[in-house]
């Protein structure tokens, strides 16, 4: 049999579940999931290999209309998933309203590659209701193949793996396939930090910091990090920081155990806290961050 190699691509808007989707089908968590929206930034690949094919998963940002330049940065990555996919999973779920972002949509359903448009959440309603819903979708994208499932509760994540393999083209493998994904350790970690910010605070302070590791010093019994948060103004460093700086402790606590698991390693992690004006529409902070 022929080797499968392909690039899929996961597109939709912010919080329809597209990083549980995407862990869920690599196997490991690459992407952040919270509960809050535009939880993802950059564009995270995430590769399966077996002996007969290659699966190239792309987690993208949610689909939005830019505030600040970061947030136009990130709608440039989701703008390229789209011509570079062999095949496109499009997430939505039973919430959010299907004529959201229609613009986009008849992006989506010009492509010239298979579509799989998955229906996330659907524990959380009723078969009548779904009925609907996949009748709008139907309309909406006439040529994308509908699968209602459930990432959270891991239902019919088996049969879109069936799917995505029969659409898959023939190619050889486009990565070593001991390879997990194309982003560095030093990445990882200061999207962990950053999950376990977006888990412990409200409001903006989430959307207002950036994380910088600073360095990464792996030893024969311990990665040693220093990683600083960045924050827009001194009133974000003081509710980041904490009293007595218990805030940021927690903070740091957490996010070790997270990267002690991710790498498989005793970890002594640092965390400082900068104030770094206007870093969302700086071009050239945001290239430093990897943007």
């Amino acid at each position: 049999m022929a080797h499968k190699a392909g690039f899929v691509n996961i597109l939709g808007n912010p919080n329809v579940g597209k990083s549980t989707i995407m862990n869920a089908l690599v196997g490991e968590k690459l992407s952040v999931i919270t509960s809050k929206a535009q939880t993802t930034r950059h564009r995270i690949l995430g590769i399966v290999n077996t002996r007969d094919y290659q699966l190239i998963y792309s987690d993208t940002p949610g689909i939005l209309n830019p505030q600040y330049e970061m947030q136009k940065t990130m709608m440039k990555s989701v703008k390229t998933a789209l011509t570079d996919a062999d095949i496109i999973l499009y997430v939505t779920d039973v919430v959010e309203k299907p004529d959201k972002n229609l613009q986009y949509l008849n992006k989506v359903g010009n492509t010239n590659v298979p579509v799989l448009l998955l229906i996330n959440k659907i524990d959380i309603t009723n078969q009548e209701k779904l009925e609907a819903l996949v009748a709008i979708w139907k309309n909406l994208l006439p040529d994308a193949e509908i699968i209602p499932l459930s990432a959270k509760a891991n239902f019919h994540l088996d049969y879109l793996l069936k799917r995505i393999l029969h659409f898959l083209p023939e190619n050889p493998p486009y990565y070593p396939k001991d390879q997990l994904t194309d982003r560095a350790e030093r990445f990882f970690v200061s999207e962990i930090i950053r999950g376990s910010i977006f888990e412990k605070y409200r409001q903006e302070i989430p959307y207002s910091i950036e994380i910088q590791v600073e360095s990464y010093k792996e030893e024969e019994n311990i990665i040693k990090i220093r990683s600083v948060i960045n924050v827009l103004r001194n009133s974000q460093k003081g509710i980041i920081i904490g009293h007595k700086g218990e805030s940021l402790k927690a903070v740091g606590i957490e996010s070790r155990k997270e990267i002690e698991s991710f790498l498989g390693k005793k970890v002594y992690l640092e965390l400082f806290v900068k104030v770094n004006k206007d870093w969302r529409d700086t071009p050239g902070k945001l290239k430093q961050f990897g943007y």
